[in-house]
């Protein structure tokens, strides 16, 4: 199985009334992708593109986005909405930019629309045209071996009606890896079978002092990295894509997820200018060796237990917990409870840019 990237810009919010603040922070993401990011697959828009859905502020990110040098791909949030329907948003973005399914290096990529069905605001609910395309877009997606993975503005606890069936199909389809917006903070959600991202806001921070930047989301043989990069961090940037940490696990007996105890494959992505990454496990450094797929690769010794590895390249740094398992060690799984919903959020995770108190006007406003 191929692995995939992306880079995620969160909710744009785009308005003249800050005098564009949003669209100088798009700007210098847009010239930080192009410089830096060449290596990834795509760039994904989470909606709220537009603070009031007016042609003037599309128009301003039509012009942002037009230097992109990676395809970029965008669904509506609840204030693209805001008008009453789509009708600024579908004639300012070309059909090609908002597709409803593609396949992406291998993996099958599914864009939703959770707004158009509502009465506006949060009223997120997905139609029955996105309720039959996802049971078709799953189904196709067994049939032919291909992860699946969904965007949308908001996790499936956010919607009206229906989130728990929804969850419980991501589940059933085996979707990897569901990207959303709308929270304004950075989050991961592991309900044990589905992980789920959310991406603070480019223009209305209120998390990390305000500083905005983007994520790099990687899945790589149905494991899920996620590293959010403030627009001041060094490069290169260095993302362990395998195996995977002990947050992130969904697949308990996939030893891409959980390894045996012996001889393990890490493997890194870099992206910007590349030196020579060294993994480390306790006090052993192992150079690694970059394959033709692009990929850095470094064979280590881990022992049953909860493992700290590091990679390094220049200032470039990355680490994750790897739990490793004896084959006859596998737990037990219980049936999924309350899937999709932010209860079975990650917590605090430093190195991935997620602080854990989930500063936003959607949770705990302070001031919004």
């Amino acid at each position: 199985m191929s692995g995939i990237a992306w880079v995620h810009i969160g909710d744009l919010h785009l308005d003249e009334a800050d005098d564009w603040q949003g669209l100088d922070r798009l700007k210098t993401i847009v010239a930080q992708v192009n410089a830096r990011m060449s290596a990834a697959d795509f760039v994904f828009v989470p909606g709220d593109n537009a603070n009031h859905g007016t042609p003037e502020q599309y128009a301003q990110m039509i012009d942002a986005l037009a230097t992109l040098s990676l395809p970029w791909r965008i669904i509506p949030g609840d204030h693209d909405f805001e008008p009453g329907d789509l009708v600024n948003y579908e004639a300012a973005i070309p059909k090609a930019n908002r597709p409803e399914m593609e396949v992406i290096a291998g993996h099958r990529c599914l864009f939703f629309d959770v707004v158009s069905a509502g009465a506006g605001g949060p009223d997120f609910r997905l139609t029955m045209h996105h309720r039959n395309k996802l049971a078709e877009e799953l189904a196709r997606a067994k049939a032919l071996g291909e992860v699946p993975l969904v965007f949308m503005h908001a996790y499936p606890g956010d919607l009206a009606a229906d989130g728990d069936t929804i969850a419980r199909q991501l589940i059933d389809g085996e979707v990897a890896f569901v990207d959303t917006g709308h929270t304004h903070y950075n989050e991961l959600l592991n309900d044990g079978r589905v992980i789920y991202g959310a991406t603070r806001s480019t223009a209305q921070i209120e998390e990390d002092g305000g500083a905005p930047g983007f994520t790099i989301v990687c899945v790589e043989d149905r494991v899920v990295s996620w590293r959010f990069r403030r627009l001041d961090a060094a490069w290169p940037h260095v993302q362990i894509v395998s195996p995977g940490d002990v947050r992130l696990i969904t697949r308990p007996t996939d030893p891409h997820h959980v390894p045996r105890p012996g001889a393990v494959e890490i493997v890194a992505r870099l992206f910007g200018p590349e030196g020579q990454p060294v993994a480390r496990v306790g006090d052993s450094d192992t150079p690694m060796t970059r394959g033709e797929d692009g990929l850095w690769r470094a064979t280590v010794t881990l022992a049953a237990g909860l493992n700290a590895i590091e990679v390094r390249c220049g200032d470039g740094y990355d680490r994750i917990d790897c739990l490793v398992r004896d084959a006859h060690a596998i737990p037990k799984r219980r049936l999924p409870v309350a899937p999709g919903e932010d209860c079975h959020a990650i917590g605090a995770w430093p190195i991935a840019g997620i602080d854990g108190a989930q500063l936003g006007p959607n949770k705990n406003g302070c001031g919004w």
